[in-house]
């Protein structure tokens, strides 16, 4: 085992042993929850150091080491209720690291947009951005560091400028309230790494921004997107924004700006336009021709690949298993890429960080059966190194397998999706969950072929688990996502249920042991597709869900914002009868499955006014579920102890009902 491995010990971390014996509910629940000791490695631009994040006493810290012998020289780690949140090398000594708030009334950290530098060796700490990073005024001449009432997130770390870096910052409103409101247009500082003094360069032309800076970190393009959700795409000429009406004749859906060519006179983004799939286009931002560089007939684009010079160079898609396409066949990190594909077999490969001039990769490896292994390969000597791996106490040998499958629903269009089988077991008449995604929308919102450790927690219990990417989902063009609006509770259920039929159909599910789980969107399409199939389900599971439509409208963190109820209106449509005619709270008289609710007392996105709504409607037809309520998680569970506990619970409830 590789050094890097043994020193986690060091930070006070313990390792689980590798089994192969079948485990318990208690024992699997405490595997697959169990939270990664070691994680987000990276690289200096100088390839002297390397970083990567553990957990030690219940918090995140950095640990800085040294390449060359792997010795550990400093340690990140806050006092109080602070952790390490993300983190960036600005230049080859120096790292900034964002600062994340433990707070009691809630599991999930809180970032109030604070950033802190240190050099590798632990000298010139200093807060460099946000609330906190100001020094008080005392009448001297001396310029001071300014308090900053907003919340800072990295734009460009800028490696090739020593003392700077550029920062795009959400302002915080008068009420001094510290959340996040993305429709406000963003402010942009340039601000020194070692003293933390700040200028404001620019405030953003339009909210939801993202910038762009070339190749010389010049910030010369914007894209945002307005309160009706319709994307404006600006360039940035003698420091003014100037609307691209350029590019009006292209009609966007999407639109995410990748990089700058190497002229910098044109920008690659990924966009989707006339319904079909997301495709690469090259922009000319003086003359507004645009390029169309590539397409796949059926998905978006999964990952996008750029070099160090921000040059792009392959383009990932996945439609069952992932695939590349090499936009340049000649650039070295392609053929890198090539290399590391050849030499890890069977494996997913990824470069997560690597050395300025490029010799140093550090690499993530991983598939359907291994969460992920990091190396360290040195292109010069060709040179692989195993570094850690996400989670070594699993056997990749003993997970389930991932298949990707396609099917044809009611309205004889393809579907697809994935099914997870148990490993050692005859895919033949077996128990099968559903697990129907979150989202439903949107271009992350889809199921993929990968590692999941609810799907590997429920397969070593000898469960089969299907993943249906129904209509409405994300990733399989602008028409196919289009087709699920205001179909909440109708054809995006309908493929759910036909994808089940379908796996009934091969053979492989028992038709009188399926249970019906989710999160999210999911946990409303466990319920709902237990209304619109009551037969068909033994038991559901909600975590997290919406269960009263009209109530979005109101309640949660989506409607806040005016481009949050521009996208209800578009997903939900304004006909109350009909949002009603989805909801479960107003059909729970259908139900006649076995019910577990599941939800986090300060989930902002489907809050627990959601998860109440519910039971009152339960409890006036007296109908019995059973409830597991975390008072201080939110959408979704984020300690690993509650974690934990859901297994249990999950795995115990579906004992009860399938076996």
């Amino acid at each position: 085992m590789a050094k890097i491995t043994t020193l986690i010990g060091l930070l006070g971390l313990s390792l689980f042993a590798t089994t192969a014996t079948a485990d318990t509910i208690e024992q699997a629940a405490q595997k697959f929850s169990k939270p990664s000791p070691s994680f987000s490695p990276s690289i200096s631009p100088s390839g002297k150091y390397i970083t990567f994040k553990a957990k030690v006493e219940g918090k995140d810290v950095l640990a800085i080491l040294t390449t060359k012998d792997l010795k550990i020289i400093h340690g990140v780690k806050f006092r109080g209720n602070r952790q390490v949140g993300d983190y960036h090398w600005v230049n080859n000594e120096r790292l900034v690291v964002t600062k994340e708030y433990l707070k009691g009334w809630s599991t999930q950290p809180q970032y109030y947009g604070e950033m802190f530098a240190v050099n590798a060796d632990g000298s010139k700490p200093t807060n460099v951005f946000g609330h906190q990073a100001g020094e008080q005024q005392t009448g001297s001449h001396i310029k001071k560091k300014k308090s900053i009432r907003a919340s800072g997130f990295m734009l460009d770390p800028l490696v090739n400028d020593k003392k700077y870096m550029l920062i795009s910052a959400i302002p915080w409103g008068n009420d001094f309230s510290r959340t996040l409101n993305y429709d406000l247009p963003k402010d942009v500082y340039k601000v020194d790494v070692y003293k933390g003094f700040s200028k404001k360069q620019m405030r953003a032309p339009v909210g939801n921004t993202q910038f762009l800076t070339d190749n010389d970190g010049t910030i010369r393009f914007a894209v945002g997107r307005d309160k009706n959700n319709d994307y404006q795409l600006y360039t940035r000429e003698d420091k003014k924004w100037i609307h691209s009406d350029k590019f009006n004749h292209i009609k966007l859906a999407q639109f995410k700006p990748i990089s700058f060519s190497a002229d910098n006179q044109s920008v690659y983004a990924l966009a989707l336009t006339d319904n079909t799939t997301e495709a690469l286009y090259k922009l000319n931002l003086k003359t507004g021709e645009h390029k169309k560089i590539i397409q796949d007939e059926h998905v978006d684009t999964t990952n996008v690949w750029l070099d160090n010079n921000k040059q792009l160079y392959a383009i990932e898609f996945e439609n069952g298993y992932p695939t590349y396409t090499f936009v340049d066949k000649e650039n070295a990190d392609a053929k890198s890429l090539k290399q590391l594909l050849a030499s890890l077999p069977g494996h997913q490969v990824r470069i997560v960080s690597q050395t300025h001039d490029g010799n140093k990769l550090i690499l993530s490896a991983f598939n359907d059966r291994n969460p992920g292994d990091f190396y360290l390969f040195d292109r010069k000597n060709v040179k692989l190194s195993y570094l850690f791996s996400h989670a070594d106490w699993l056997n990749p040998d003993d997970m389930a397998e991932v298949k990707p499958i396609k099917f044809t629903n009611r309205d004889g269009q393809t579907i697809h999706g994935y099914l997870t089988l148990p490993h050692g077991i005859a895919a033949k008449n077996l128990p099968m969950i559903v697990n129907p995604h979150g989202g439903p929308h949107g271009h992350e919102s889809r199921d993929w072929w990968g590692f999941d450790k609810q799907n590997q927690f429920l397969a070593s219990q000898g469960y089969a688990v299907l993943q249906v990417n129904f209509r409405g989902t994300g990733g399989y063009g602008q028409a196919f996502e289009a087709s699920g609006y205001q179909k909440w509770g109708t054809d995006i259920q309908h493929d759910i249920i036909d994808g089940t039929r379908y796996v009934i159909n091969e053979g492989i599910a028992n038709k009188d042991k399926l249970c019906i789980v989710g999160a999210s969107f999911g946990g409303y399409s466990a319920l709902q597709s237990a209304i619109v199939e009551p037969d068909m389900f033994k038991c559901a599971i909600g975590i997290a869900g919406i269960y009263d439509l009209p109530m979005m409208f109101e309640e949660g963190d989506i409607q806040d914002r005016e481009s949050g109820l521009s996208y209800l209106k578009m997903a939900l449509g304004t006909d109350e009868n009909i949002q009603k005619a989805m909801s479960p709270v107003h059909n729970v008289n259908k139900l006649k499955a076995k019910l577990m609710l599941v939800h986090g007392g300060k989930d902002e996105r489907a809050p627990i006014e959601q998860y109440e709504s519910l039971t009152e409607a339960l409890d006036e037809i007296d109908y019995p579920y059973q409830t597991l309520v975390i008072d201080n998680e939110g959408h979704g569970f984020y300690d690993d102890k509650h974690q934990q506990q859901l297994f249990i619970k999950m795995g115990q409830f579906l004992q009860q009902h399938l076996k």
